[in-house]
């Protein structure tokens, strides 16, 4: 009884010693990315552009990008005899997603990945009623609201490697187009 009380330990320890292997070996392995360069967003009305990013050290598990994109609507508001005026508040507009987008990491690349290019857009709100707008003053409801333009603002990249995220950046329009870490 006591000898398979001891082994019975013996296995529980090196599974555990074993599991503690694996973890510390997936934390190294995450640590040792490399950022060889960068990516670099560009804003172009309500369309983010993310292209540039050079990676290293991702193994030949792939690595995914995802590039999120927030704005605001602006309107033109005719009031009732048809004459057009801007809004006063620009509206939110819904968010945009590139989706998950293949580094190339895992196709006999030496665990090199890029991102070669990568788009969102944000797209315009349901129409919002005049009042939302700001037209007409108090926001009369017979004033007629249209789509003047969208804007992206803001973009948000984020990379991940078998569910963990390795890299972020976030972008502004006007800002460095380099980004800011997350």
């Amino acid at each position: 009884m006591r000898k398979s009380l001891r082994m019975m330990r013996k296995s529980i320890w090196l599974t555990g010693a074993a599991l503690l292997a694996v973890a510390a070996t997936a934390s190294i392995a995450l640590a040792a990315v490399n950022v060889k360069k960068l990516p670099t967003a560009s804003f172009s009305g309500a369309t983010v552009t993310v292209s540039g990013g050079e990676f290293s050290g991702l193994g030949n598990t792939e690595a995914f990008a995802e590039l999120k994109v927030t704005g605001s609507a602006s309107y033109i508001c005719r009031n009732p005899q048809g004459h057009a005026s801007p809004g006063q508040n620009p509206v939110k507009a819904q968010e945009g997603s590139s989706g998950p987008v293949g580094l190339g990491n895992a196709s006999s690349h030496n665990g090199r990945g890029t991102i070669k290019t990568i788009e969102a857009t944000v797209k315009a709100p349901p129409t919002p009623t005049a009042k939302e707008v700001g037209c007409g003053g108090t926001g009369s409801t017979t004033w007629t609201v249209e789509l003047k333009s969208l804007t992206a603002e803001a973009a948000h990249l984020v990379i991940t490697q078998g569910g963990t995220e390795i890299f972020c950046r976030n972008y502004t329009l006007g800002g460095s187009p380099t980004g800011t870490e997350c």
